[in-house]
């Protein structure tokens, strides 16, 4: 098998797995992690009763709360990468209020008409669905305050291309909140396929020095990774923030498991 063959079934594994997510989250919900108890809905036991749908709660594959991440703030413009079922942009949207904006991309149809749904019942309007590839985001550039994501970067078989589009659409200032499953960087490429499949957000997994490599690549200042909890031997849950400069750039940080940073 080539690579272009082996790559496009490894795209088409994950757009199967994802579906079929789409189609379990009315009523089971499901998680991208090896372990559901502390991952997905759990990741949002802090939310008011109320603040989205439990189909959106339900739904959440994701390894984090990127929108806690984020720090979001009244009036900012928000794009979601890979929104999936919606809980994260529903949260945004109530977050940034009726002054703000929050796109939500994904490639999937059955996961943008989830959201749709879930976003009429938790009755917010200032959302806007975008049917496209985080490679390739739909927006023009300079549209955007602030990038969140929850467990989807890592899925990404042109990581390059997500670094450079998320530097092109953030504005001046604008700032990264990620949440995202991340390699130590003693794990090869070969040792995190060992550990899980690449839909299920293990095997595509970047390296601490990866991630603020890549980021840095693109010009993106202030790059954190920060490890929450382990979601495999040498693999965990970790919050990424990085900023996008308004002038000359800054020194980057890289935060070691416990949360100290050089």
């Amino acid at each position: 098998m080539t690579d272009t063959t082996a790559a496009g079934q490894l795209q088409e594994d994950v757009r199967a797995y994802y579906r079929s997510k789409a189609a379990e989250a009315e009523t089971d919900g499901a998680c991208c992690s090896p372990d559901p108890r502390t991952f997905g809905p759990a990741a949002y036991a802090g939310i008011r009763p109320g603040a989205a749908p439990d189909t959106a709660l339900l739904a959440s594959l994701g390894c984090g709360n990127p929108t806690v991440v984020a720090e979001l703030r009244e009036g900012e413009t928000v794009l979601d990468l890979g929104s999936g079922g919606g809980l994260d942009v529903i949260l945004s949207a109530r977050r940034v209020g009726p002054d703000g904006l929050v796109f939500g991309l994904d490639f999937l149809e059955e996961m943008l008409a989830l959201a749709r749904r879930n976003i009429e019942d938790a009755e917010v309007e200032n959302i806007v669905l975008l049917k496209g590839t985080i490679e390739q985001i739909p927006l023009p550039a300079q549209t955007v305050d602030v990038i969140i994501s929850n467990c989807v970067i890592n899925l990404s078989l042109d990581k390059p291309a997500v670094f450079a589009e998320m530097a092109r659409v953030l504005a001046p200032g604008g700032r990264l909140g990620i949440s995202d499953v991340v390699a130590e960087d003693r794990l090869s490429t070969a040792e995190r396929a060992e550990r899980g499949g690449h839909s299920q957000c293990i095997a595509g997994a970047l390296s601490v020095s990866e991630y603020t490599e890549l980021l840095g690549a693109v010009g993106l200042v202030d790059a954190e990774v920060v490890f929450t909890q382990e979601a495999a031997d040498g693999l965990h849950s970790a919050i990424i923030r990085a900023r996008k400069p308004l002038g000359d750039n800054l020194d980057v940080a890289v935060c070691a498991p416990g949360g100290s940073c050089c």
